[in-house]
């Protein structure tokens, strides 16, 4: 991979990141564009996910901060109750971290017919969002009765989501949202909630990978050399610290809709002229 290719995947990175669009599928969908090597791509994709975490924890520091504080008072406070939801949401994406990484791994190979798919059904699930999520006034329990304004069972099947969401083409922020929206949960919990829940998961996926290089049972691979990997990842940092307020602020007060009519036509170009 050549350093400017490195730049430009990790500008896509950063400003898709906070988006419902798939930032993993539109990085597979310009490397297959710009003809980057797709040998040692999923170590790329893992050091630009990584900076865009560190740009999320800038964006939602003062939040990290208050409940840092919260937890460090050990008593169950309204920071505790949050931090514990976040725990629940992880353990499914922890289970197919441990279970099932040889067969995450092999979706991010040279066909995008996989992108294509997935494209489509996050098209869906942000539209259902949209159309569905009235469901919140009907329940028995209101969504204000919740303690941060989501459940342990909300917490837990946006956990699910994202377990889904590993496949590229699949949103990680629309598919939580969407998953949260449609089970009663509120968009404004939705928009922060999703985008912390991911910073413990893709930050010990790093740690792991480090680990296994550190150790020599994994090396990085050869397509992807050390410059490319740091060029990659400062673009997606600054270009998703930019990018990580104003698509926040998007996410919402915009109609889902509209992004699942975009991944819809991303999806058809992709089965028409890409495949």
């Amino acid at each position: 991979m050549d350093w400017w290719q490195a730049l430009i995947l990790g500008i896509v990175q950063g400003l898709t990141e906070f988006l419902p669009v798939s930032s993993s599928g539109h990085l597979m969908i310009f490397r297959e564009l710009l003809g980057a090597d797709p040998e040692g791509f999923l170590d790329f994709t893992v050091a630009v996910h990584f900076a865009t975490v560190l740009s999320t924890v800038v964006v939602f520091w003062g939040a990290i901060w208050k409940l840092l504080q919260g937890l460090l008072k050990f008593r169950y406070n309204d920071e505790t109750d949050y931090v514990c939801k976040l725990v629940v949401s992880m353990v499914p994406i922890a289970i197919v971290g441990l279970l099932l990484k040889d067969q995450v791994e092999a979706l991010f190979g040279e066909d995008l017919t996989t992108v294509a798919i997935c494209l489509l059904v996050t098209a869906c699930l942000l539209f259902l969002s949209d159309k569905f999520s009235f469901f919140a006034k009907n329940v028995k329990e209101s969504v204000g009765n919740h303690r941060n304004g989501i459940s342990f069972w909300q917490a837990l099947v946006v956990g699910f989501g994202q377990s889904f969401a590993v496949a590229p083409g699949l949103s990680r922020s629309g598919t939580t949202i969407a998953t949260g929206l449609i089970c009663g949960v509120k968009r404004e919990v939705m928009a922060q909630f999703s985008f912390l829940m991911v910073l413990v998961p893709i930050v010990g996926e790093q740690m792991l990978d480090l680990l296994d290089m550190a150790t020599g049972e994994a090396a990085a691979g050869p397509g992807v050399g050390a410059a490319a990997l740091v060029i990659g990842a400062l673009a997606a940092f600054f270009s998703g610290l930019f990018a990580c307020k104003a698509m926040v602020a998007i996410v919402k007060k915009a109609k889902l809709t509209w992004f699942a009519l975009y991944c819809a036509a991303v999806a058809v170009v992709i089965l028409l002229f890409l495949r």
